[in-house]
């Protein structure tokens, strides 16, 4: 065989190889269950890192999104387009924070009344603690779907999951009633010390 050829076919073997090695997906898909989950209650510090979306009947924005819990405190990070307008929610509890780095700090004992009136949308706080962990919140009734829950007059939608160490955490989640609609994309979680990176 001419050597132009054999270069060719090893150029061609080495391109299809690329290829294929691009479509492996690096987290596999794995289907949502709400049984297989319930020993995440128990689960005391987790943090994820992502983006998000909150769409309203007149008004929309996006953020990146850092998330860290620990037992009776949530921290929430949410920050603009190359890290601008960097804004911490904390929930301890019954209280809610708002630091807008501005050096006023403002709390309430009111947290979804407070963090929708700065939102300008109404956002089940609490309740998201535990969906975005791919969990019902507890103490309240819920009815399963498909690929989630209803609760609360929410329908919390899983559309996509990935393999964190030996669990099934949340990837793409949509968090919707008929006035608002909140999309999360999760890029990394961190559990305990086990990672997706």
């Amino acid at each position: 065989m001419p050597d132009f050829k054999r270069g060719l076919l090893v150029w061609l073997f080495f391109v299809i190889g690329l290829t294929a090695c691009s479509i492996v997906p690096v987290a596999p898909d794995v289907a949502y269950s709400t049984k297989a989950k319930a020993h995440l209650y128990q689960l005391g510090q987790w943090s994820f890192e992502g983006r998000m979306s909150l769409t309203g009947n007149k008004d929309a924005w996006s953020a990146t999104v850092a998330w860290a819990h620990v037992p009776a405190k949530e921290e929430i990070k949410l920050s603009g387009p190359l890290g601008q307008g960097g804004t911490v929610i904390g929930l301890t509890n019954q209280v809610v924070s708002i630091d807008r780095g501005n050096g006023d700090v403002q709390t309430s004992g009111q947290p979804e009344v407070f963090v929708s009136q700065q939102l300008g949308m109404f956002v089940p706080l609490r309740s998201l603690r535990y969906w975005v962990v791919g969990l019902p919140e507890p103490g309240q009734g819920y009815e399963e779907t498909g690929s989630g829950f209803k609760q609360a007059g929410w329908l919390v939608d899983y559309r996509q999951m990935q393999s964190v160490g030996n669990e099934a955490m949340p990837r793409k989640i949509t968090v919707m009633n008929g006035q608002v609609k909140l999309k999360l994309v999760i890029d990394e979680w961190v559990l305990d010390s086990v990672s997706t990176r």
